[in-house]
């Protein structure tokens, strides 16, 4: 294991991502599969949803056999379930199938999803511990870059070939993609580090503390990113879910202008991840998540009014990178929190709000237009979470002052007597 190249290890974890993260590129097969079943688009979507949901459960559940079994077999199990899930679609469209379409690509997918997600992340943080940020942004700017090229490539196979054929190729691209990557990627030897003593005396000097799962869920600081983390996504999702449809009505954009819209997104998502992530290891965590809801605050008030195309496309596009941003990082974050003892487990504990948010998100918006016809009332709801979301970042910020000023963890506030 001594011979591994870190630099190696993330590229293996940005393959997993790159496989796991087709599944933003999702609404791609939404018109196909009305116009050639006749399955509703809200049936379509709601496999998303249940792959998202599940993602989080999973990665909840099983944060602890990721930290027990080690990176490569997690991550040879997310090969299997997500290859076995989208070939599983395959055969529920050429059957006509929707529960089964609905039961392999939302649940069994959405496990190796789950599987997936966190296995390579925590195992980077710990390859990277002087440059934690960099490190885990390149593997979820995968994630986030993985649409742009499954949205190009499954377009081109429905067009050519068939829909059930699409599935199939795919999924087992995915699977060998995702089954390379596993067999190469594994944890640090024991004591392992890149520079020396130096970056040993670095990381114990920054991290506040180190916990292990169920002793971090019992911090009031676990909650204060459980609650940022739920509404930066409700916020971002919200967002994904109606980009081309809002831009048209507020902006007046064709459907054109507003799909070129939609894919210039992803771009950001991606690329905004390493970005922020990298930013993050100069600025601090806890100041980049400041930063990503003092922006989103005042574009979310803003977005309703600017009808210029131009400038609405700039703040869409900047607020994704929050997004993103968000999601890399999180997992330097947890390290800078809680340590790496059980940092996949506590990963996978925090992922529960983007299962949430991930229903609540798109449901938020749907209501509301449903009651108002307009997407302004929306845009207005979410400036009160993010308001929200910003006083819990100043919160962090203090909480993790006291307890770098000599409070030990037993003395911080628990929300919970056990």
């Amino acid at each position: 294991m001594t011979n591994k190249n870190r630099w190696l290890i993330a590229l293996s974890a940005v393959a997993i991502h790159l496989s796991i993260g087709s599944i933003y590129a999702y609404s791609v097969y939404q018109n196909p599969l009305n116009e050639a079943l006749g399955w509703e688009k809200t049936d379509v979507s709601l496999a998303f949803t249940v792959a998202i949901f599940i993602l989080g459960l999973s990665a909840a559940f099983f944060g602890k056999f990721v930290e027990r079994r080690g990176p490569r077999i997690s991550a040879i199990i997310a090969a299997i379930l997500f290859g076995i899930g989208t070939v599983g679609a395959g055969f529920g469209v050429q059957m006509e199938n929707y529960i089964m379409f609905l039961a392999f690509f939302g649940v069994v997918g959405g496990f190796g999803l789950g599987f997936g997600y966190i296995a390579p992340v925590s195992t980077l943080v710990k390859w990277f511990p002087d440059r934690r940020g960099l490190a885990t942004g390149m593997a979820v700017m995968g994630f986030g870059a993985g649409a742009l090229i499954t949205s190009p490539v499954a377009n081109g196979l429905m067009s050519n070939i068939s829909i059930p054929m699409t599935f199939y190729i795919l999924g087992i691209c995915y699977f060998l993609l995702m089954l390379f990557g596993g067999l190469y990627i594994a944890k640090p030897p024991e004591g392992w580090k890149p520079n020396g003593a130096e970056v040993e005396e670095e990381e114990k000097e920054g991290d506040l503390s180190s916990l292990k799962a169920n002793e971090a869920v019992k911090t009031l600081r676990f909650w204060l990113l459980w609650g940022m983390m739920f509404i930066n996504i409700s916020a971002g999702i919200m967002l994904l879910s109606v980009a081309s449809p809002m831009s048209q009505e507020i902006t007046g954009a064709t459907a054109a202008t507003a799909a070129t819209i939609v894919g210039i997104m992803g771009l950001f998502n991606g690329a905004g991840r390493i970005a922020w992530a990298s930013a993050s290891d100069y600025m601090g965590r806890a100041n980049t998540y400041l930063i990503f809801f003092i922006f989103q605050v005042a574009a979310f008030f803003l977005l309703p009014f600017i009808t210029n195309v131009i400038l609405f496309s700039i703040l869409l596009f900047l607020i994704v990178s929050c997004y993103g941003g968000g999601f890399a990082c999180l997992p330097a974050f947890i390290g800078d929190l809680f340590g790496t003892k059980q940092l996949g487990a506590i990963h996978g504990y925090l992922l529960t709000s983007w299962s949430i948010a991930g229903v609540v998100g798109p449901m938020i918006v749907s209501t509301v237009y449903e009651y108002t016809a307009s997407y302004t009332t929306t845009f207005f709801v979410f400036v009160g979470f993010l308001i929200t979301a910003l006083v819990l970042a100043i919160l962090m910020k203090r909480n993790i002052s006291k307890v770098r000023e000599g409070k030990t963890e037993q003395a911080e506030p628990e929300l919970s007597p056990q």
